[in-house]
């Protein structure tokens, strides 16, 4: 199968478990023991669309729900490829041996996996099969659904992006790599509404291979250590912005545990509003190649941030996006009414201004008039003007969308409980 090099475009064996213990970089640099003493992604499915995901692999044991296979194997829980049950751990691994000392661990372990395999002919994906893993997806439970895929055929308007706006139309999270070709954001990752993510090595800086242009968060995804039943010792680590968005699915899933009551618009708002640049100092938000910044779980889930609208920050061309760029915590249709009440209420007191404006001004000139014809002189009433200075400005009416939430919000360096 191709699947391995859709976004998984380099991957090694490793040695040992341990060994990828030690060489979980993510989890450091997150701060990953903090994080989990607020959240550890309990209550929540992501769905993972990917090539199955081995269920008997000792990091993800119990972690994997049944799923669905679209392919003619009909066992979402066969591997072939890796790819899938690495993203799995990514997400939700819990390790294994002597407290969990050893293997992989997800940045949200108490998450749940629903694994959704569909196939492919050659390089390209079965597109049919995958959309229709979204919905079934959406239909079984899943608030987060990763998508550590491009496919051109998900263009705006195809099947493919349908799926995609079902699964947003029923409040989940939809994530997907922005890919690995050095070119601009692929689809499905470029769709409105869709978290497109970037890739970091250990240093915090973008992945040279990674694709840019309209890109949500970056996120860790450079010799990243993962599962993968192919491999005999059961690990690989690899570079690709699959791993990336698997680590924001994660962060996702720790939120939406964190705060259920939030919309997936809020809860995308708070990933968007809590990443940062970091150390790169100059860059603006939407930056091409980090978008809003580098994702960090600690401070998404600590930091004091307006719900905003329910349709959240990506969704663009709508009134409620341009709010959300305002920062306006303008959530529900009550509010909207009310601006609308409140516009119509200005445009009445404008025009009983002018009115009463014109009223003035007839008055002044019947009195210049009057005192032109009794002789008055020059010095009379029109020399002091009564009509308006201007126009108020409208309750209600959203300002001018300034540079969507400049980043970053703060400059804290790497390995302090992002």
């Amino acid at each position: 199968m191709a699947l391995t090099g859709i976004l998984l475009l380099t991957s090694a064996p490793m040695a040992s478990a341990d060994q990828v213990r030690d060489a979980q970089w993510p989890l450091t640099v997150y701060d990953a023991e903090k994080v989990w003493k607020t959240s550890q992604g309990e209550g929540v499915t992501v769905a993972v669309i990917d090539s199955g995901v081995d269920a008997s692999h000792p990091d993800l044991t119990g972690q994997v729900l049944p799923g669905k296979d679209f392919t003619n194997a009909d066992d979402p829980h066969k591997d072939d490829d890796g790819h899938g049950t690495g993203m799995a751990s990514l997400i939700a691994g819990h390790g294994h041996g002597a407290n969990g000392s050893s293997g992989v661990v997800g940045l949200a372990p108490k998450a749940k996996i629903l694994p959704i395999r569909y196939g492919s002919n050659g390089d390209k994906l079965n597109t049919v099969e995958w959309a229709a893993g979204v919905r079934y997806a959406v239909d079984h439970g899943a608030t987060v659904i990763n998508l550590s895929l491009v496919d051109s055929a998900a263009y705006p308007g195809s099947k493919a992006a349908k799926a995609i706006e079902y699964a947003q139309d029923h409040d989940a999270v939809v994530v997907a790599g922005a890919g690995n070709d050095s070119g601009t954001v692929n689809y499905p990752a470029a769709l409105p509404g869709v978290v497109a993510v970037s890739a970091v090595d250990q240093g915090l800086n973008f992945w040279s291979k990674s694709n840019t242009g309209d890109v949500t968060v970056a996120a860790p995804g450079v010799e990243t250590p993962q599962a993968d039943p192919t491999s005999s010792s059961g690990y690989v680590v690899a570079d690709g912005t699959s791993g990336s968005t698997a680590y924001v699915s994660a962060i996702v899933a720790l939120l939406r545990s964190k705060y259920p009551d939030l919309t997936a618009g809020q809860i995308i708002n708070r990933l968007v509003k809590s990443a940062s640049f970091l150390q790169h100092e100059g860059k603006k938000a939407p930056d091409r190649e980090l978008g809003y910044g580098i994702a960090r779980p600690g401070t998404a889930l600590t930091m004091d941030i307006p719900k905003g609208p329910k349709q959240g920050p990506l969704l663009k061309g709508s009134s409620t996006s341009t709010n959300s760029a305002a920062g306006s915590d303008d959530s529900d249709s009550t509010t909207q009414a009310k601006k609308k009440k409140k516009k119509s209420s200005s445009g009445n007191l404008l025009l009983i201004g002018g009115i009463a404006a014109a009223v003035v001004i007839v008055g002044i000139l019947v009195a210049v008039l009057r005192s032109r014809r009794n002789g008055g002189n020059n010095g009379g009433p029109g020399s002091g003007g009564a009509a308006p200075g201007g126009y108020p400005s409208q309750p209600g009416a959203y300002p001018p969308a300034p540079q969507q939430y400049p980043g970053p919000y703060s400059q804290q360096p790497p390995h302090q409980g992002q």
